[in-house]
């Protein structure tokens, strides 16, 4: 790990997580947005891989502190996580992004994976981020009033992933608001493609293949 655990914000409304820092000492934001495991090492691994590639990186911790190794926890603390608390965590955490002193743009990306790729369209929706990328993202609870995305979305998905089904209607609803979209499905790769800590799912060639082409997005969108 390259960077630190810190908590940001007064202590009445503070937010912890996971701070890591280009070598170059500047850069735009990326927020990183844990999967439903809470802020574990793959999500950290994800933030230290931003930060590598010249982005001011941060995941904050939605579960404060509580993390899941088994399904059936990890699908309580997703369903137990309320949206209003879930929104001011992301909102203040962009907040510390957008006014970082390394960040060299003012800008703040979105990076989220599983029930982070779902609340990377949430935040999408609340003038918070200037570029989403969801990966294999669940839309939970309700659907994001499209009408208020006001950022460019490159989404990224599996072929052997029932959460894939859902592409088309978002591209639907998003092409239908004039919505700046591109998604990626990558062929023969599962849910959670990206995790290298499950070498069940795990697909190296989608994984590199997807992050290149998220840090090329991130690289036009927050310039």
């Amino acid at each position: 790990m390259n960077g630190k655990m810190i908590e940001v914000g007064e202590k009445s409304n503070s937010v912890r997580g996971y701070l890591s820092l280009p070598e170059s000492n500047k850069g735009p934001g990326v927020l990183v947005i844990q999967e439903w495991w809470g802020l574990v090492h793959h999500i950290k691994k994800q933030a230290d891989v931003f930060a590598e590639n010249g982005y001011v990186a941060f995941a904050p911790d939605l579960y404060d502190g509580v993390t899941a190794e088994e399904p059936d926890h990890a699908m309580t603390l997703m369903r137990e996580l309320e949206m209003d608390h879930a929104a001011r965590v992301l909102k203040a955490a962009s907040s510390f992004l957008k006014s970082h002193a390394l960040n060299s743009t003012g800008k703040v990306g979105c990076v989220g994976y599983c029930m982070g790729g779902g609340m990377c369209f949430y935040l999408a929706t609340m003038n918070a981020v200037d570029a989403v990328a969801p990966y294999y993202g669940v839309l939970t609870k309700h659907e994001p009033d499209w009408s208020k995305v006001n950022c460019a979305i490159q989404g990224h998905y599996a072929e052997n992933d029932p959460v894939t089904d859902q592409v088309p209607d978002l591209r639907r609803a998003l092409d239908e608001h004039e919505v700046k979209n591109e998604f990626f499905i990558y062929s023969g790769a599962q849910h959670a493609f990206c995790n290298d800590d499950r070498s069940e799912v795990y697909d190296q060639e989608a994984a590199e293949l997807s992050l290149t082409r998220t840090v090329e997005f991130f690289k036009k969108e927050l310039s």
